[in-house]
């Protein structure tokens, strides 16, 4: 009997980004001769009163074998998850990964190298940081300095503040918003690693740069090359992985000093078409190989 799965993307995003990575996903399930569909999170109907069957617009669908999730919308994840439907990857995962905060909080518990963090305290809605406290930011991580908002995508909602004043200025613009502080990694300065995780394995990896900005992400302008990772990398991104309990994930390594390396981002629904392309590696078959190996 064919195995079945849905891929659950964003009905909301007008991006074709995600579309384009389902699809990759949707062709080497096929060719695995699995009947997977791609469905949109808008397209569920959520009834927490009578979960099964679940119902899509006055349709009555089977349950399916497995869900691929591309999307970051937790309720649904746990939803189907509570319907006993493997997720990949899981809520709990996905809902870290989401969170910059939560992702560096539990890195540095197990001791995978970060740069130097401190976690904005929280403000609930309106409010200012007095000018002590972000002149001891400053003195704590120097300048320029890197402040990142806890939500964010394709290297957005990530700055790069160079004085005082213009600290002064964002951190007012970011009130109520949860968000951190972080030393400025001059090593790596449009610059960093992609190394794609597919259970305990690096299956690809590249490196990029961007000469017009301090961000490597391609999204920004920056260009790849592909990258054989050593050890010393290859152990602190499976670890990354491992410490989010992610089936697969894209980590952003930095370049430290001397041949060192720091984790900037973990992604539990990095985008594909880039590496593949980059690397000549299949890494929506090896996805679907992995997950057809969980579900037998």
């Amino acid at each position: 009997m064919k195995k079945t799965g849905w891929i659950i993307v964003n009905g909301n995003l007008t991006t074709n980004k995600f579309i384009d990575y389902a699809e990759m996903i949707q062709s080497a399930a096929q060719k695995r001769h699995m009947d997977v569909s791609i469905i949109k999170n808008n397209e569920i109907l959520l009834d927490l009163s009578d979960r099964h069957p679940l119902g899509l617009h006055r349709q009555t669908y089977t349950l399916p074998d497995f869900v691929f999730f591309i999307d970051k919308d937790i309720y649904l994840a746990k939803y189907l998850e509570q319907l006993g439907i493997p997720v990949f990857n899981s809520s709990a995962t996905i809902e870290m990964s989401d969170d910059k905060i939560q992702t560096y909080q539990k890195l540095t518990d197990i001791g995978i190298p970060i740069p130097h963090t401190i976690i904005a305290p929280k403000i609930y809605s309106t409010g200012i940081l007095s000018d002590d406290y972000l002149q001891s930011i400053i003195h704590k991580l120097g300048l320029p300095l890197i402040v990142k908002e806890a939500f964010g995508s394709f290297g957005e909602q990530v700055y790069l503040v160079h004085e005082f004043k213009e600290l002064k200025k964002l951190t007012n613009q970011l009130q109520g918003k949860p968000y951190l502080f972080q030393s400025y990694i001059s090593s790596s300065h449009g610059r960093d690693l992609r190394l794609q995780v597919v259970g305990d394995k690096i299956i690809a990896g590249m490196e990029r740069n961007n000469d017009q900005d301090f961000r490597a992400n391609i999204t920004n302008g920056g260009n790849m090359k592909p990258f054989t990772p050593d050890q010393k990398a290859t152990n602190i991104a499976i670890a990354a992985a491992q410490a989010i309990n992610a089936d697969f994930a894209g980590v952003d390594l930095l370049f430290g000093q001397e041949d060192s390396y720091l984790v900037c981002e973990i992604n539990a629904n990095a985008h594909i078409r880039n590496l593949t392309e980059c690397t000549s590696v299949d890494i929506a078959d090896e996805m679907i190989t992995y997950i057809e190996g969980k579900i037998r």
